[in-house]
This record gives C-alpha cells, sequence and structure tokens, in this order.
C-alpha cells in the first residue's frame, strides 16, 4: 500500500484547505484510515480518522472545522480544513491501518502554515 498526500501550503488564519491522500496499491480486508500531524517540536496526533462513511472521529481541537471524507472511486482520502488557525501549522500525514495485520502505512506528509 503507497499514500501520496498533498494540497499543503501557506494560508491566512480564517482561510480553509484541502489536503488530499491518493491510496495506491492492493487492500486486504478491514483497513481504517486516518489524517495525522506533526507541529514543530511536538509529538504526532490524530487529526481525524475514517472507519467507514458513517463512523469517523475527530481530535477536539478540529472539531466542527475540519472533514475527513473518502472518494472510493478515486480511492482518494480528503481532509477538508476551514477556519483555519496558526495552531493548525504542521505537516500533515495520512496513515493506512491493517486492521488483521495491524500494519500501518505512512504517506510523506504536507506542510501546512498558517500565518496570523
Amino acid at each position: 500500500v503507497q499514500l501520496q498526500a498533498s494540497g499543503g501550503g501557506t494560508v491566512q488564519a480564517g482561510g480553509s484547505l484541502r489536503l488530499s491522500c491518493a491510496v495506491s496499491g492492493r487492500n486486504f480486508g478491514h483497513y481504517t484510515l486516518g489524517w495525522y500531524r506533526q507541529a514543530p517540536g511536538k509529538q504526532r496526533e490524530l487529526v481525524a480518522s475514517w472507519i467507514n462513511r458513517m463512523n469517523t472521529n475527530y481530535a477536539d481541537a478540529v472539531k466542527g472545522r475540519f472533514t475527513i471524507s473518502r472518494d472510493n472511486a478515486k480511492n482518494t482520502l480528503y481532509l477538508e480544513m476551514n477556519s483555519l488557525k496558526p495552531d493548525d501549522t504542521a505537516v500533515y500525514y495520512c496513515k493506512y491501518h491493517n486492521v488483521a495485520a495491524n500494519m500501518d502505512y505512512w504517506g510523506k506528509g504536507t506542510l501546512v502554515t498558517v500565518s496570523s
């Protein structure tokens, strides 16, 4: 499984960005997807997770501002980010988790910078 994240950039506070994560390779069994971020000097943290269309979860810091979604036809995971804050500045990563094998696959990150 390979993942390629894109869509990062620099935006002013209050602005919006949409991140994309293209997932390729063969998917086996049950899996989950997620977006994580790592700010300078901080640990990587979960931003949002996708189990299926009806089962998504968000970190408290982004609830109501970010939306995770998936386009099955394009095999792409998205993160719509609105009302961005300087604290959202980080490198954002997408992750594929194979539940049966308990294995994680990470894409290269994409940098989001929010200026005040």
